[in-house]
C-alpha cells in the first residue's frame, strides 16, 4: 500500500476513491475521450409565458450572483445538483475584496466578521536559491464557506428567490423569448455557474482540449509546529517529472492547510493526481519541518483546473451566460473559483440587471459581460515560463532563478507593484517597470527564457501587453466622458458601460489596495 493510499484510506468520505475518480476524468480530458454533452437545444417557437428573470445553474458559487440579483429585485431561481452547502475548507482571500458583500447588501458587518474564520500575517514568496519576499494582507483571510453559503441562502430565499436542491441540469431549450430549463422552468436568462466541468461549457467548447492544466493536491492537518504565517508561492526543489513544484500554506481553524500545485500542458504522458499526491507526501516533511507520523490529517484536497487560450468562453446561444469558472474568465495562473467570482460580482450584478432591463440577451450582447481582458491574457506567458514541455530540456534551476529575480525586482519597486500581482491583477505601469528592471539586471537569464516559452508565444504576448497599455489609457479617458453617457439611449448605455467595464478590469484598474 502506498503512503497516499494509507493516509487517504483513514479519512472520511472515501477520499482515495474520489482521488482516482478525478484521475480518470483527467485522463479522459488528456486523451480526448470525454463525451460532448448536448444539454442545450434550440426551438424557434415562442414560449407562452416566462415566469423567471434569471435561473442560475450551480449553487456553490452561483448563490453569490443569484443572491445579489435577487436583492436587486429580480425574480431568481437556482438549481443545484446536490445540497447547497459550503465545504469545510476555508476560502482564502484578501480583506478588501470582501467589501463587495457589504456594497451589494448581501451581508451585514456582523455577518461578514462572523464569516471570517481565520486571519494571518505575513505571507511569504520564496524560490530555491533566492531571497524570501514577505507581504502583508494578501490572501490572509480564511472565509468559512459553510457559514457564508448558509447566510446567503437565507438572504436569497428572503429576497424572493427559489431554490431547487438535488436538481441537476438535464436540458435547456432556448426559445426566442426565453429558456425552458428541465422542461419546467421558463426564464428570460440562464446563468451557468457550474464550474470548469459544466455541461453547457463542454458543449460550447465542442471537445476542445485545454491549452494548459494546473494540478493541485494538499491537505488540512494538525500537528504542525506553531506558525501564524503563510506561503503564497514557494518552491524549494528543481524540476521533477518535467514539473516545477509550487507550494502554498495557510493557517486553518483545525490545523494548517498545505497545497502542492504545478502547471503543465494536457499531454497524455503527464503526471496524474495520485502520483502528484505521492510527491506531496514525500516532500511535505521537508517543506514544513515535521514528520508525517506527527500529523493528524483532517481532509485531503485535490483537483485539476483546465485553462483555454480562447477565453472567456463565447457561447453560441441567446439568453445563456456563463459566469465564474464556467466562463474561463480567470487567469491561467490562478484557480479561479471564489476569488475570481468575488472580484467580478459587482460588475456582473449590475451588468446582468442592465442586460435584462434593455433586453440585450443575444450572444453578442451577453459576450460583453465576459470581455477580453489583456490583464489576464498577458499572464499566459508567465504560465509558460513557470512550466516546461513534456520533452523540453532546460536547466533544472531555470524557473526558480527567473522567478527569484522577478520577485526581487518587484520587491524593490514596492508593495504597489508586488501586491496587485499576487492578487492576480496585472497593471501596465507595474508590469513595464518590472520587465525593464529584470531585463537590465539579468539580460542573460531573460535570453534563456525565449526558447523555453517559444517565439510565437512571445509575439502573441506582445500584442496583449500593448493592449494592456491601450486599455489603461481608454479607461482613464472614459472617466472624463461619463457625465455625457446619461444622455444616450438605454441600449447604447448598456454597450458603453460594458466597454468601460472591459477597460477597467482589463487594465487592472479595479484593484483596491488592502
Amino acid at each position: 500500500m502506498s503512503i497516499t493510499e494509507d493516509i487517504l484510506s483513514q479519512l472520511p468520505g472515501d477520499a482515495i476513491a474520489n482521488l482516482r475518480r478525478s484521475d480518470r476524468m483527467l485522463t479522459s480530458l488528456r486523451e480526448d475521450t470525454a463525451p460532448i454533452p448536448t444539454v442545450v437545444k434550440e426551438n424557434n417557437q415562442l414560449l407562452d409565458s416566462v415566469e423567471w428573470d434569471v435561473i442560475v445553474c450551480g449553487g456553490t458559487l452561483g448563490i453569490l450572483i443569484g443572491c445579489a440579483l435577487a436583492v436587486q429585485g429580480l425574480k431568481v431561481g437556482l438549481i443545484e445538483r446536490g445540497i447547497l452547502r459550503g465545504r469545510e475548507q476555508e476560502w482564502n482571500i484578501s480583506r478588501t475584496e470582501l467589501e463587495v458583500f457589504l456594497e451589494l447588501n448581501l451581508l451585514t458587518n456582523a455577518e461578514l466578521e462572523q464569516a471570517i474564520a481565520t486571519k494571518y500575517n505575513p505571507a511569504r514568496v520564496s524560490f530555491q536559491g533566492g531571497t524570501e519576499v514577505w507581504v502583508e494582507d494578501v490572501l490572509n483571510i480564511g472565509v468559512d464557506p459553510v457559514y457564508l453559503l448558509a447566510t446567503l441562502k437565507t438572504k436569497f430565499l428572503a429576497a424572493g428567490g427559489e431554490l431547487w436542491e438535488n436538481t441537476p441540469l438535464s436540458e435547456a431549450v432556448v426559445h426566442p423569448n426565453g429558456v425552458m430549463v428541465n422542461n419546467q422552468l421558463k426564464t428570460r436568462l440562464l446563468i451557468d455557474a457550474m464550474g470548469h466541468f459544466s455541461a453547457i461549457a463542454q458543449q460550447a467548447r465542442q471537445g476542445q482540449k485545454p491549452d494548459a492544466l494546473c494540478l493541485v493536491v494538499g491537505s488540512c492537518a494538525s500537528g504542525f509546529p506553531e506558525n501564524n504565517t503563510g506561503d503564497l508561492l514557494l518552491s524549494f526543489t528543481s524540476l521533477h517529472n518535467q514539473c516545477q513544484y509550487f507550494w502554498e500554506a495557510f493557517p486553518a481553524r483545525d490545523g494548517r492547510t498545505t497545497y502542492l500545485f504545478t502547471y503543465m500542458d494536457a499531454h497524455p504522458q503527464r503526471l496524474g493526481l495520485e502520483a502528484l499526491f505521492d510527491e506531496y507526501l514525500r516532500l511535505l516533511p521537508e517543506y514544513q519541518g515535521v514528520e508525517l507520523s506527527n500529523l493528524k490529517f483532517q481532509r485531503a484536497l485535490f483537483g485539476f483546473f483546465p485553462t483555454y487560450r480562447q477565453s472567456p468562453l463565447k457561447t453560441p446561444w441567446n439568453r445563456i451566460l456563463p459566469v465564474g469558472d464556467s466562463s474561463g474568465s480567470q487567469s491561467p495562473l490562478s484557480f479561479g473559483g471564489f476569488g475570481a467570482m468575488v472580484r467580478h460580482l459587482k460588475r456582473l450584478t449590475f451588468g446582468i440587471q442592465e442586460a435584462l432591463q434593455t433586453d440585450q440577451l443575444s450572444p453578442t450582447a451577453l459576450a460583453l459581460l465576459q470581455p477580453y481582458q489583456p490583464s489576464l491574457a498577458v499572464t499566459w506567458l508567465f504560465q509558460k515560463a513557470m512550466s516546461v514541455g513534456v520533452d523540453q530540456n532546460i536547466p533544472p534551476e531555470q524557473i526558480n532563478q527567473l522567478l527569484s529575480v522577478v520577485f526581487q525586482e518587484m520587491q524593490k519597486l514596492g508593495t504597489s507593484v508586488l501586491k496587485p500581482f499576487l492578487q492576480d491583477i496585472v497593471q501596465f505601469k507595474a508590469l513595464t517597470q518590472t520587465l525593464l528592471k529584470t531585463a537590465l539586471a539579468n539580460p542573460g537569464l531573460i535570453a534563456k527564457i525565449i526558447p523555453q516559452v517559444g517565439l510565437i508565444n512571445l509575439l502573441d504576448w506582445v500584442v496583449h501587453y500593448i493592449n494592456l497599455g491601450v486599455y489603461t489609457a481608454l479607461f482613464w479617458l472614459s472617466t472624463m466622458l461619463e457625465t455625457l453617457v446619461k444622455y444616450l439611449p438605454n441600449q447604447q448605455q448598456y454597450y458603453w458601460h460594458r466597454l468601460v467595464d472591459a477597460w477597467k478590469y482589463g487594465s487592472g484598474s479595479d484593484y483596491l489596495d488592502g
